[in-house]
């Protein structure tokens, strides 16, 4: 099931994703929420309702929707550091034995289509392909064999990072956190459908060059010793977001580094799951209140 949040000039809502299609659920089950994270957090009893709605639901073409984030403003949403070997090497670092956890903000979750900002505060703005683990049940203490119970889907994602920004702090949170530095979608694909997410391959291409291009098998920590890790100190509740690491590849890697200008296009793909595709365009440095 891959389940969406679009806009359409004759519609907008929740949308079930057919092939080329988009079943327009709401129109037929309005009692539906129009956050996916709620109904994949109902379990199977939402997953039923969506495929009742989807018997008679009204088809959009997918080329003639506007893909919007499909999660609401999350909880929380955590990232993980050097998680893949090819990516610690290509730091000068060596792979740790320690799970390396930071903090995004709620405010960097964004659309999968939306333009991603340039800050105004640094030119150090670089892109990092990530599969990204939407959590559906509350977790304490989850055993790895059990991860699974609590992970509704999987998402495409990109961890924009501010680099200078980053690596001015030790826990990296200022340069991980920006707004709309944390682009999701294009869809949530729920398990069943994902498939074994050990063996998918991740791509990034910057302005058509193909940047990174690595697999999930590489990581050092897997999802579900991540959720052991982290459920050990805190709860896990729906609608938290886990970026599970990234490959070799990124701009700051390069000699000289390949960091993005206004007016990129940074397109991220894992396989299964589909792909994201954003412009660079330069931020505003307007006073906002209220």
């Amino acid at each position: 099931m891959r389940l969406c949040v679009f806009e359409a000039t004759s519609a907008a809502g929740l949308g079930l994703v057919l092939g080329e299609e988009v079943a327009d659920l709401r129109k037929v089950a309005p009692h539906l929420s129009p956050n996916p994270v709620d109904i994949l957090a109902g379990g199977p009893a939402g997953l039923e309702a969506v495929e009742r709605a989807a018997k008679t639901a009204p088809r959009l073409a997918l080329k003639d929707v506007k893909l919007k984030c499909p999660v609401g403003r999350p909880g929380k949403i955590l990232g993980i550091g050097l998680n893949y070997h090819d990516h610690a090497k290509e730091t000068g670092r060596e792979a740790p034995t320690t799970q390396m956890w930071f903090n995004k903000q709620a405010s960097s979750v964004h659309g999968p289509f939306d333009p991603v900002l340039m800050p105004a505060v640094s030119t150090a703005l670089d892109y990092e392909v990530e599969l990204v683990v939407l959590i559906g049940k509350r977790g304490r203490h989850v055993p790895r064999e059990r991860a699974h119970e609590i992970v509704a889907g999987y998402m495409t994602g990109c961890d924009v990072s501010v680099r200078d920004w980053q690596r001015a702090t030790q826990t990296m949170i200022m340069g991980k956190g920006f707004d709309t530095h944390g682009p999701v979608g294009p869809w949530i694909t729920t398990p069943d459908e994902a498939g074994d997410v050990s063996k998918l391959s991740l791509k990034c291409w910057v302005n058509g060059e193909l940047r990174q291009n690595g697999s999930t098998s590489e990581m050092i920590f897997d999802v579900a010793q991540q959720i052991k890790h982290l459920t050990k100190a805190f709860a896990l509740e729906p609608g938290d977001l886990l970026f599970t690491g990234t490959p070799a590849g990124v701009g700051v890697a390069f000699s000289p580094p390949k960091f993005l200008k206004v007016g990129d296009t940074v397109k991220v793909e894992v396989e299964r799951l589909g792909a994201i595709e954003t412009v660079i365009a330069q931020e505003i440095a307007q006073t906002r209140i209220g």
